[in-house]
């Protein structure tokens, strides 16, 4: 078989597992109600196990990060043989965004414990937005520039073949001419480390000093991409609260995996070699979720010798929020099924294990599963619980078997296991609290009261802002090529 058509059997993959599930939850509730309600039964008690599971390595993980946070990384740098030959490059692509939010941005950059002089910014635009994005280049550079070893424009070309619209292509552009700044000084890659940051990112004042000394204690350092913690509190308390929900659901996700570095890829704001990203040639261009392929990428070009780090200190970034309640949660729509389109890696992955004989075949294996898994449960689980999960015991209700035991007994079962769930929603909103910035004076003191209620919308939220953009994404990728996603640039609303 071609590999095109590998490729296009693979992408059909998880779109057919999400559509049989749902269609034989149909079936069989219809057909088979009491076999389906049994089936029921232990899902939802697979699913408070899960719920245990994601407390116990949650905790853990907000753990770690207090304890990151309240070091001085720096000192422990100045502590290190030759730390100074470490250069940091920061990439920023652009596309549209406020000055504000990128004024707010370098102002975070330069509270930075690490040496300013050490630090080379890239400020990356689009040719095709260039007289929205001139004067804000201008603005930066004339306010910015001189703190920095350099602070370097680019503007990407529209159209450029081989291309589709969307912030890879922008990053690949970026990096390819910053290649060329790096190899004028002649700087060694080894001593260059890349964070790529989206343009609202606002770093924590320690975090390069505690990059820096993760780069410089680790035994594979080119070989390794450093993930930081996600948080979305820029607007946090501006912000409607369903967009504060569904985005602590991502900062939770990922403080569970930084546990677990075996399941992680890269996502969003992070950090790698500059050695290592070159030898792949930079960022996809032709993608949606660059992030995340880049980890892919150095997977296989290094045979598998590649791998995520944790980083227990936060990145901030903007909470999904625009100028009225229905625009927000179109663009909090957009924005979830972009990052559902992540499923693009399964064909990928697929094909290339293919072709790396070198991986051992339980790695491939573990890489697979996690990922399918992954997809397959953001876009059933809150379905199959919350709505499907109910129907064998509307059709049983109406039949003979309704006198069964197992009928009888099911709904007050599902309750109780539910109510063993809402551990998970108390715990979050508690996490949540933790983690916000102070309270601004423009907000009231009752608006604490509504970051504790807010986790009512939870089940809401995750149909539909999980759900129901997951499972558009996927069913998308199953289609022709005419139905694929392009990229949705978030707006950035201050």
């Amino acid at each position: 078989m071609k590999e095109s058509s590998k490729l296009r059997l693979y992408q059909m993959v998880p779109g057919l597992l999400i559509w049989l599930s749902f269609l034989f939850a149909l079936i069989f509730s219809y057909f088979y109600p009491i076999a389906v309600i049994y089936f029921v039964i232990a899902f939802d008690l697979y699913w408070v196990l899960r719920v245990l599971h994601f407390i116990f390595y949650a905790t853990a993980s907000f753990f770690r990060y207090q304890k990151t946070i309240k070091i001085n990384w720096m000192e422990k740098v100045r502590n290190l043989a030759n730390w100074q030959r470490i250069h940091h490059l920061v990439y920023f692509p652009t596309a549209g965004e406020p000055l504000e939010v990128l004024r707010s941005t370098f102002q975070s950059l330069c509270a930075s414990t690490y040496p300013l002089n050490k630090m080379i910014v890239v400020l990356g635009g689009e040719a095709r937005l260039e007289q929205d994005f001139k004067p804000k280049a201008e603005a930066i550079q004339k306010e910015f520039a001189s703190k920095f070893f350099c602070l370097l424009i680019t503007l990407h070309p529209d159209g450029l073949p081989d291309e589709i619209r969307g912030k890879g292509a922008n990053a690949n552009w970026m990096g390819h001419r910053s290649k060329e700044y790096i190899d004028e000084l002649g700087i060694p890659y080894k001593n260059l480390i890349v964070s790529y940051f989206d343009s609202d990112t606002s770093a924590h004042p320690q975090y390069f000093a505690h990059l820096t000394h993760k780069f410089l204690t680790h035994p594979s350092p080119l070989n390794v991409s450093y993930q930081p913690v996600v948080n979305y509190n820029n607007n946090i308390w501006q912000a409607p609260a369903a967009m504060r929900v569904t985005a602590f659901g991502t900062i939770f996700w990922l403080m569970m995996d930084l546990m677990r570095p075996e399941r992680l890829y890269t996502f969003s704001s992070h950090s790698m070699s500059f050695q290592a990203l070159v030898d792949v040639g930079f960022w996809q261009k032709n993608i949606v979720t660059d992030d995340s392929r880049i980890f892919l990428q150095c997977f296989f070009h290094y045979d598998g010798h590649y791998a995520v780090e944790p980083m227990y200190i936060p990145i901030s970034m903007d909470t999904v929020m625009d100028k009225s309640y229905w625009k927000s949660f179109r663009n909090l729509y957009k924005q979830q099924r972009r990052w559902a389109w992540g499923v693009e890696h399964f064909p990928y992955m697929m094909v290339n294990f293919a072709k790396h004989k070198m991986i051992p075949w339980t790695r491939k294996l573990k890489y697979a599963w996690n990922l399918t898994e992954g997809m397959y449960s953001w876009a059933t689980a809150p379905i199959l619980i919350f709505i499907l999960g109910r129907l064998p015991l509307c059709v049983a209700s109406t039949r003979e078997v309704s006198r069964s035991v197992i009928v009888q007994n099911a709904p007050f079962v599902l309750e109780k296991l539910m109510t063993v769930a809402m551990v998970g929603i108390f715990f979050s909103a508690i996490i949540s609290l933790l983690i916000i910035p102070p309270r601004p004076h423009s907000e009231p003191r009752w608006k604490y009261l509504v970051m504790v209620l807010q986790w009512l919308l939870l089940p809401i939220t995750l149909i539909l802002f999980g759900s129901i953009p997951a499972v558009e994404a996927q069913t998308r990728l199953a289609l022709s090529k005419k139905y694929h996603l392009g990229f949705f640039v978030t707006p950035k609303t201050r």
